[in-house]
Formats: structure tokens, sequence, C-alpha cells
């Protein structure tokens, strides 16, 4: 997958946050548990969307440094 690919999803899941966070201050309590582990969700996948950003903006020579681990 290309950066400018991972940059718009992980722009996509910070607005899918923040949407959460507003719409979860804004809720009855009764509703409170679903929107937050919605929330949770987001945020682990905003979380591992911005991992992998940061793994693809590593220099050649770093990634070429650890291909070798795991995979034979």
């Amino acid at each position: 997958m290309s950066i400018r690919a991972l940059a718009r999803d992980v722009y996509k899941a910070v607005q899918a946050v923040e949407t959460l966070n507003k719409k979860l201050e804004a809720t009855a309590p009764e509703q409170e548990d679903s929107l937050r582990r919605e929330l949770q969700m987001a945020e682990k996948e905003l979380a591992i969307l911005r991992r992998m950003l940061a793994g693809e903006k590593e220099n050649g020579e770093f990634r070429k440094k650890f291909s070798g681990f795991g995979g034979l």
C-alpha cells in the first residue's frame, strides 16, 4: 500500500475517532457503552494505521536490515 493511501486512511480514522468522541459527549448514558466500544475499536484501528504508516516511511536501508526476520 502506498504512503498516500495509508495517510488517507489515517486521516479518515482520525476523523472517525473525533466524531465518535463528540457523539459520546452528547449521548445519553444508556448508549454510552456501545459508543465507548465503537470508539475503542476506532482508536485501535487508528493505532494500527499509524504504525503501518511509520513503517512505510522508514528508509530502504532500515527495512532491508530487518527484512530477513520472521519469514523464510
